[in-house]
């Protein structure tokens, strides 16, 4: 067991009391279990994940700093339409009345959503996609 020699259980373990998502708590839970000897094998079906991510993981934790192994790598794609912040300002708007942003209706439905979205950031979404993102 080579992996994660400079990676002491006391290091992970503190990282794991301050781990403030679930994703970098279980890779450390998963390099934890790791430098105590589980085989990947037995990792992949306690955790549920396949041994090439198990793999992965331990080498991103082998071959970077801590902080940057527990953090998700960018995702390929398109960028989104809206900035965080109009995202945080458009889930604002659903704790309101439509009222109040001057619409004539008694609640947020996903094409009212779409319409104001539109209005608002100039971005065009589908009734579909708002539902997803905002309603569900």
């Amino acid at each position: 067991m080579s992996k994660l020699a400079d990676l002491s259980p006391d290091r992970l373990r503190e990282a794991l009391a301050d781990a403030e998502d679930a994703k970098a708590a279980k890779r450390l839970m998963v390099a934890l279990a790791y430098k105590d000897g589980v085989g990947v094998d037995v990792i992949s079906e306690r955790y549920g994940i396949p041994q090439s991510t198990v793999y992965y993981w331990l080498d991103r934790l082998e071959s970077g700093s801590l902080e940057e192994a527990l953090r998700d790598t960018p995702k390929p794609g398109r960028p989104p339409k809206l900035s965080d912040d109009q995202r945080q300002q458009v889930r604002a708007w659903l704790d309101e009345s439509p009222h109040e942003r001057g619409y004539d209706a008694d609640g947020w439905d996903a094409d009212l959503l779409r319409d104001c979205i539109d209005e608002r950031f100039g971005v065009d979404y589908s009734t579909p996609h708002v539902r997803r993102t905002f309603l569900e």
